[in-house]
């Protein structure tokens, strides 16, 4: 065997292993022409074998080229190599190489990042996506392991174009799976199959935005199809209700972004980047708190089941003001989830914290759903529904703490749905006053 380094395309001199993803295996490089050292991104051979698939990568990755804006990882050049094997031609991409950590890095060290830093770097994720967005390049991956923070602190989102061209290939769900979107920030149109637009970015960006401010995606399972049917049919916990430095104004955006429904988003990341900038600067924001989401009923074998929906805080109307609302606390529990699907677990419910502005809150734990689902495929298809096995409501959970009340649900089998109600009574902050069903039920 030959110790000599590899040259694709007569140019590119590989070294070593910088990372490695499920779809491509990323060297640095040395550009023996221009003399500058680049990222090599080299497609897996089982992606390679498809001819629909190399032509729609070519076209993407063209597309990505185009792209010239500070908060985008720069692509220079692209071509093919044959693998000596399989003769089988592996496209590959000629990246700038960035000196710095992803975003999954740093969350997975487990220390909370500041709320300000959390929404500077939101502001450079949406800078990059508005950009691409007119464009017309979906990235349709966005996630912590896919921006990455250079040493002088400025944010690079990766990828572009890759994602959707991979998704466009007649490959099969196994195999586009870590492309196409991690399941912790998949949009429910995504998880559904069909057709995404610039909004599905909008609402991958939601989920990161959530992460960076509380520690954890705003949804975890212990499988990516249980996390894919939370994205589909249930609303997320405000991240205030996780952590007490998270402010009102952050909540109206973040809900905003990851609103099912994709008219009811943000219409373009430059919205959204906006109004990130407008909490940054003190301003008003123009979303505003959406109204409280009445349970989805599931299907269900026996007896129906309410899907786990979270109700908001209320106050849903006027724009918020944050002029008087500071930024310089910790921002986050620490509680981290790797990217990879099928590895994520269940992150530790932090205990509630009492609310700003002399509001108290008590909890209802309501429309406990089981988690028994049956095949994936059956949560991509609008007119199915999967089924739920008959469980029974733990009894003694009022008067318990969110954190208590949670495990012991989870414990069953079960998925809580958290609901914040404003009470005058500061003795039951924090407590759950009813569940529905009631305990013992079926």
């Amino acid at each position: 065997m030959s110790d000599q380094p590899r040259v694709l395309g007569g140019r590119y001199e590989l070294g070593r292993i910088i990372g490695r993803g499920g779809m491509a295996l990323v060297s640095q490089a040395r550009d023996l022409r221009l003399g500058r050292d680049v990222a090599v991104k080299e497609l897996r051979i089982d992606l390679a074998t498809d001819p629909t698939f190399q032509a729609r990568f070519r076209r993407e990755a063209q597309a990505a080229a185009g792209l010239n804006h500070p908060n985008i990882v720069s692509v220079y050049d692209t071509g093919e190599e044959m693998d000596p094997a399989s003769r089988t031609p592996v496209p590959y991409i000629v990246m700038e190489l960035v000196e710095g950590r992803t975003l999954r890095d740093i969350l997975r060290e487990g220390r909370p990042i500041l709320p300000r830093r959390a929404l500077e770097f939101t502001v450079g994720v949406l800078e990059a996506l508005a950009y691409s967005h007119k464009a017309g390049i979906i990235h349709r991956d966005i996630k912590p392991a896919n921006v990455m923070l250079t040493s002088t602190g400025i944010v690079k989102v990766m990828d572009f174009g890759i994602a959707r061209a991979v998704a466009d290939t007649s490959s099969t769900m196994t195999q586009t799976a870590a492309v196409i979107g991690t399941a912790q920030y998949l949009s429910p149109e995504q998880a559904r199959g069909e057709t995404v637009d610039a909004r599905s970015d909008i609402y991958s960006a939601g989920c990161l935005m959530y992460e960076l401010l509380v520690g954890r995606p705003p949804f975890q399972g212990d499988s990516p199809v249980s996390v894919a049917y939370q994205h589909v049919r249930e609303q997320p916990v405000p991240p205030s209700s996780l952590d007490d430095e998270i402010t009102a104004p952050m909540d109206a955006v973040v809900l905003k972004a990851l609103a099912k429904d994709p008219d009811d988003r943000y219409a373009t990341a430059g919205e959204m980047r906006d109004d990130v900038q407008r909490i940054l600067g003190g301003q008003r924001v123009n979303a505003t708190l959406p109204p409280p989401v009445p349970p989805l009923v599931a299907g269900a074998s026996g007896a129906a089941a309410a899907s786990a929906a979270t109700t908001v805080l209320p106050s849903a109307g006027a724009p918020y003001d944050t002029a008087d609302q500071t930024l310089g606390g910790v921002g986050g529990v620490g509680a981290t989830m790797g990217g990879t699907m099928g590895t994520g677990q269940m992150a530790p419910v932090p205990p509630p914290r009492k609310s700003r502005a002399g509001l108290w809150w008590t909890i209802a734990i309501v429309a406990l759903l089981a988690v028994g689902l049956v095949a994936g495929w059956q949560l991509m298809s609008r007119d199915q529904e999967p089924a739920v096995r008959e469980v029974t409501v733990p009894s003694g959970l009022l008067n318990k703490t969110e954190a208590v009340a949670s495990q012991t649900v989870r414990e069953a089998n079960l998925v809580p749905r958290i609901e914040h109600e404003q009470t005058p009574d500061a003795a039951t902050v924090g407590q759950v006053i009813r569940t529905n069903p009631a305990g013992g039920a079926l």
